[in-house]
């Protein structure tokens, strides 16, 4: 087991999202025990759909100089780049396990970096896809 544990968008923004009560509180517990663990990881995907999010989307929205800040922080939790074999790898499983094509890519830059752990609230709770187990830490 690698113990290496790759992180959805959602948790980043959460953890960002003064308006996200509870979710923002575990959100940031578990990035904060991931940063001491360094086992976190996530993908450029992740980090472009924080920033979009964080920026335009929020009730509050967090100013762009401080989530350029917050992703100049995590970028060196990406450890892989997306390639075409990314892409395509997605594509099968979306086909496969019948998930949207963009949390596919998640997926797939999950496997490809070698994580156990997949933390997201967009996939289901236990499901293990490419050998990657799904845990929402929210629920």
């Amino acid at each position: 087991m690698s113990g290496i544990a790759f992180v959805d968008s959602n948790l980043l923004i959460y953890a960002h999202d003064r308006d996200a009560g509870p979710k923002r509180e575990l959100a940031m517990a578990l990035l904060e025990r991931l940063w001491s663990e360094r086992s976190g990881i996530l993908s450029v995907q992740v980090l472009q759909e924080f920033f979009v999010t964080v920026t335009r989307k929020l009730q509050t929205p967090v100013a762009r100089a401080r989530a350029r800040e917050v992703i100049r922080a995590y970028a060196p939790w990406v450890t892989h780049p997306t390639t075409p074999e990314t892409i395509l790898r997605a594509s099968e499983l979306s086909e496969t396990a019948r998930i949207d094509f963009w949390d596919a890519l998640i997926v797939a830059a999950a496997e490809q970096s070698g994580a156990e752990t997949l933390y997201s609230e967009d996939l289901n709770d236990g499901q293990v896809i490419a050998g990657v187990r799904v845990v929402n830490p929210l629920r």
